[in-house]
């Protein structure tokens, strides 16, 4: 199975640069464009800060040009919420973020399941309204153990936002990834889940949670430099995507893409150890 995962968009619901400079909708017009030559894929998953500004018109620009780029290879696409995204405007342009769920989490939370080639393809919602961290609640991991009770095919791949795995040296991973990791794996360990996909870093990074790899893609909006010196942030402009292959001896297997901005590695913004301290100190 091979899927391309996309994280972090952040469209706004108008076109233009935002408050730093960068224009969401321009940079994910580029990754796709970059993305196009891109053959035999399965799906695309996309996961969650689809929309910076939760609007109802930022989910709609999403939904076009991801949607129509994934009808040209043959691809279903799948979103997930993150934390800047808004659950009432993701429904109403999303649904549930499945194109034809055979399966969908009965509360608010948008997580569904699909089959996919013989794969299970299982989205969970980490949002937590207000927060920058992420969590998955009591009723959605059940709901996962009773999904996962019966393996599938080939085995079952799980995307959300927020990663269950964090960096030491990075002071905000620490604190704004998800929140009770071990409830997650818990549910997963022994089960035929092959990979976790999340995004929320705008970096790569490969860990493992229950023996199950994890995989962070970077994001679209930009990425996270951790060139800089510990205590501080700091991020330059470049979309990334990535390819997921699962099945296979040497599976699953990451790669990453990164388009050709020209002005590739420009500073978007920076955060000295005071201004770090300040946005976890609010909201750790």
């Amino acid at each position: 199975m091979r899927i391309l995962h996309l994280s972090d968009t952040h469209i706004q619901g108008v076109d233009g640069p935002d408050r730093r400079g960068v224009d969401p909708t321009a940079s994910l017009r580029l990754m796709l464009a970059e993305l196009r030559h891109q053959r035999d894929v399965d799906a695309v998953v996309v996961t969650g800060d689809l929309a910076d500004d939760g609007s109802v018109a930022a989910y709609a620009i999403v939904r076009e040009l991801v949607g129509d780029f994934a009808r040209s290879l043959g691809a279903p696409v799948f979103y997930t919420t993150g934390n800047h995204d808004e659950r009432s405007a993701f429904t109403k342009v999303l649904g549930v973020g499945h194109p034809a769920a055979v399966r969908a989490f009965p509360g608010a939370e948008r997580a569904a399941v699909s089959s996919v080639g013989g794969w299970r393809l299982v989205t969970l919602d980490s949002l937590v309204p207000g927060e920058v961290y992420g969590r998955v609640g009591a009723a959605q991991l059940e709901w996962l153990r009773e999904v996962l009770a019966v393996p599938a095919g080939c085995g079952t791949v799980l995307a959300f936002h927020h990663p269950p795995v964090g960096l030491a040296v990075s002071a905000t991973q620490r604190v704004f990834g998800l929140r009770d990791p071990g409830g997650l794996a818990a549910v997963i360990r022994g089960s035929d889940v092959r990979v976790l996909l999340t995004g929320h870093y705008h970096l790569q990074l490969c860990g493992f949670l229950a023996a199950v790899p994890v995989w962070v893609t970077p994001g679209v909006v930009n990425r996270i430099d951790l060139t800089t010196a510990p205590g501080t942030e700091r991020a330059v402009r470049g979309a990334s995507a990535s390819l997921v292959e699962l099945g296979g001896q040497d599976g699953p297997m990451f790669h990453t893409f990164h388009a050709r901005d020209p002005r590739a590695h420009e500073t978007v913004y920076e955060l000295d150890e005071e201004r770090t301290r300040e946005i976890i100190a609010r909201h750790g």
